[in-house]
């Protein structure tokens, strides 16, 4: 496949937020003893202590505690962002009283909120209306929607310097201007389906998931090359949804090549940083891949249609979405084992979400019943279902703790 070599995005900049991000150049300095700290700040020109490298002895979320909201997370307004696909808006919701107080109109099939590296700007991804709509988080109000082709999802190199579009139906990424969005290059992917991803320990690479062609990518830090392909079809694991029946149920399943016998969907790394989860919504359950190796190493049954992945604010459990069964995996941390099950009553559609800034709750939307569920971290109980507009998908609760963004519905670090 040929990359593009245009962009409709606008060729001026775009003013968010008093211009939004400042691009830097150049990698992460990284000697023998491990990452080191990027000269000249992190991301947006932060100071070098929150640079977008980990030091020695770091742990991935060792930067996302509670008291770790930072930066321009510091002044945001609590909010949870929800954009709705089938209805093409996003509603707002307070995390205060859980009721809806805002709703507007945004580009067609929005799929996930995303804040952008220095937290300055939240983005609005509708990859059917092939345009981003930022929003301003101390407002909570929505800007100028531009036009971007097919954002289905939204990452960032860890010093800030690129925004990572997700171009699923083109099947390529797209390196783009963090501030403008301009297109500055593309690069082909051998797949279909492209969409979540998460970085290293190390943050030198990535780990990105085709959903539709069964396979997981190796991508370089910058999005230069794909590294490796990891073909999961060829993998048996129990309890796994046949492709025919899959492709029978309709929704994103029927878009399964043929031949394709595995569904990955969300990516994140463990707490540990030894190994990279990929929940499987045709398998039923989570891909363990070694962080450092990049092979497979097990299979971790969670439930039909396993979708989201979040780690707990104190990142010793790990909560997995299964959206066909309405319910939540516990994972302990450590050792990766299934710990509880949390089940919605009535059943439902979990799907992506996050977890609150005190890790007492867990949000996500109801794909398919037009609800945002709220549930309690320590009991497993859903305390909360709020009414939204139809196809909720990739809502934020934001802010978030951690020094930087590295894209999604807040993968922070």
């Amino acid at each position: 496949m040929t990359a593009a070599c245009s962009s409709t995005a606008p060729s001026g900049d775009l003013q968010v937020n008093g211009g939004g991000q400042t691009a830097t150049s150049g990698l992460p300095k990284v000697d023998d003893a491990g990452p080191g700290t990027k000269a000249g700040g992190g991301p947006g020109g932060a100071d070098p202590s929150v640079s977008g490298v980990l030091r020695p002895g770091d742990l991935p979320y060792a930067h996302t505690a509670p008291s770790d909201v930072q930066g321009n997370a510091a002044a945001a307004k609590p909010l949870v962002y929800v954009p709705n696909q089938r209805a093409s808006v996003v509603q707002v919701i307070d995390p205060a009283t859980y009721t809806v107080v805002d709703r507007f109109p945004v580009g067609r099939s929005p799929e996930h909120v995303v804040p952008n590296a220095d937290m300055s700007t939240l983005w609005v991804n509708s990859d059917t209306g092939n345009s981003m709509t930022p929003i301003d988080p101390v407002t909570g109000k929505p800007g100028a929607t531009i036009q971007i082709e097919d954002p289905y999802n939204l990452y960032f190199t860890p010093d800030g310097s690129h925004a990572l579009v997700m171009a699923e139906r083109l099947r390529r990424i797209d390196v783009r201007d963090p501030r403008t969005m301009a297109l500055q290059r593309s690069l082909a992917v051998p797949c279909r389906g492209l969409n979540h991803a998460d970085y290293t320990g190390d943050l030198h690479r990535f780990l990105a998931s085709c959903e539709f062609s069964g396979k997981l990518l190796v991508v370089d830090q910058q999005a230069t090359k794909v590294e490796k392909v990891l073909d999961l079809n060829a993998i048996e694991t129990p309890g796994a949804t046949a492709p025919e029946m899959g492709r029978r149920m309709g929704g994103p399943k029927a878009s399964l090549e043929v031949g394709a016998s595995a569904m990955p969907q969300d990516v994140r790394l463990s707490p540990d940083g030894r190994w990279f989860l990929a929940a499987d919504m045709l398998r039923n359950g989570v891909w363990v891949i070694n962080a450092s190796t990049m092979e497979f190493d097990r299979f971790i049954p969670t439930g039909l249609g396993a979708h989201g992945i979040y780690p707990s604010r104190d990142a010793r459990q790990i909560y997995v979405s299964n959206r066909d069964e309405g319910s939540v995996s516990v994972l302990d941390a450590a050792s990766l084992a299934v710990t509880t099950l949390w089940k919605i009553p009535g059943g439902g559609s979990p799907d992506m979400g996050g977890v609150s800034v005190d890790g007492k709750e867990l949000w996500l939307s109801g794909r398919y019943n037009s609800v945002v569920y709220v549930l309690d971290t320590t009991t497993g109980q859903v305390t909360h279902k709020i009414a939204v507009d139809a196809g909720p998908h990739g809502l934020l609760v934001w802010p978030q703790p951690g020094r930087f963004s590295l894209g999604h519905t807040g993968n922070m670090r």
